[in-house]
């Protein structure tokens, strides 16, 4: 009877103790298998810079040691910004590569179209490069987390507010996708306009798939808006520059962040039509006189030329990628050795006071279990015909 008991104690004793949490697929002794999606070829193939700064970004940790002992290796796969290869490619990287969770894909329609398929399976989704405000909505999708970036929505609060307090009685003209990135910046100038909206803003709607939005640039002219506050990506934004000066329109003019690249969008509309041209960046400009004895800038600069020694310094998709693999790095680090893809996501959203370099001083990355936004603050800043000039206070929005 004593064996029997002391048996039953021993067993009972043992189903007490917690079971240590199981790594997650793609993790072992000496590698951590990372997934990312990313539009190398078709109509976002301008932004695939920031999957060429991650990767860069993971050779550099894997040349100083890995993490932990870990190297990273971060699978990137060209999903030609469609819906459906997205689905495809992050499906094999699932469930043919076993990757440990997905980590700075593009695209909010994209990651939109997969996030259902990772939430369902609790797979982390990491640091998306969109500011699509409805990745916070932490309750609906909880594997999911958005950039490190201000979301949309704020943008365009800030834009409202300017351009309010530089006329009071402004009439303001958006011209948006017909999509949640365009939905978010007639959402934030809602925000702030209330129930005036309606009395205030003009809309003009495009599809994604249109080649052209000069039709809409004249009928919002016709409305006589004195501003105008256009979120497009940059092959229309150069239209949309191009023809508000060919119209002779002198707006308060807002471009949206995503399409204020000087080589991809102001260089291409012509840098003096861009002149007065008006946006808001939360990150450092490497051409910032400011920034010249800058440290985190001198060494993004060190970095750039070690392992991409042909990319441009003026595409900010390479402080894009730069700082959302400087936090996916902190992540994996605060994980240690639990890199169960719970551990992954809990860590994910528990940053405190988190520096990155390349982020404008006084920036810093926080996040809870109830707030995925990575980063809240943003600057306005002008073009001068040579480079973005900032101005104003750093904004704190939520």
């Amino acid at each position: 009877m004593f064996r029997i008991l002391f048996g039953c104690l021993l067993l009972g004793g043992a189903m007490a103790i917690p079971a240590a949490a199981q790594n997650a697929p793609g993790v072992t002794d000496s590698e951590i298998k990372i997934g990312q999606t990313m539009p190398y070829t078709g109509p976002g193939a301008a932004f695939s810079a920031v999957g060429l700064a991650e990767k860069a970004y993971m050779q550099m940790i894997n040349d100083q040691g890995g993490i932990n002992g870990r190297k990273i290796n971060l699978i990137s796969v060209d999903d030609g910004f469609l819906p459906w290869r997205t689905g495809n490619e992050t499906r094999k990287l699932i469930e043919v590569e076993h990757v440990a969770f997905t980590f700075g894909s593009i695209g909010t329609p994209t990651q939109l179209s997969v996030a259902k398929y990772l939430n369902d399976r609790k797979i982390p989704q990491l640091f998306i490069e969109s500011g699509a405000y409805r990745w916070g909505y932490y309750k609906e999708t909880p594997y999911t987390m958005g950039g490190v970036r201000p979301a949309y929505r704020l943008g365009a609060r800030l834009y409202t507010r300017y351009i309010l307090r530089q006329d009071p009685n402004a009439r303001i003209c958006i011209l948006h996708e017909d999509s949640d990135f365009g939905r978010d910046y007639t959402a934030g100038a809602r925000d702030v306009l209330g129930d005036k909206y309606a009395a205030t803003v003009r809309e003009a709607l495009y599809e994604f798939t249109d080649a052209s939005i000069e039709r809409q640039i004249v009928e919002l002219k016709s409305t006589g808006c004195n501003a105008l506050i256009a979120t497009t990506l940059p092959s229309l934004a150069v239209q949309a520059i191009r023809k508000v000066n060919e119209l002779g329109w002198k707006p308060i003019f807002f471009m949206n962040t995503i399409s204020a690249s000087v080589p991809l969008v102001l260089q291409l509309a012509g840098l003096e039509s861009s002149v007065g041209l008006l946006s808001s960046t939360h990150f450092k400009d490497p051409l910032d006189p400011a920034f010249e004895d800058d440290q985190g800038v001198k060494d993004w600069r060190a970095w750039l030329s070690k392992y991409l020694p042909d990319a441009d310094v003026r595409r900010p998709s390479y402080v894009y990628g730069h700082n959302a693999a400087t936090v996916i790095v902190q992540v994996l680090k605060q994980a240690g050795n639990d890199l169960s893809r719970e551990n992954i996501m809990r860590q994910a959203t528990n940053l405190r006071d988190l520096e990155v370099p390349m982020l404008l001083p006084g920036i810093k990355v926080n996040t809870s279990p109830t707030d995925y936004y990575a980063v809240q603050q943003l600057q306005l800043m002008r073009f001068d015909g040579k480079r973005w000039v900032r101005f104003g206070d750093l904004v704190y929005d939520e």
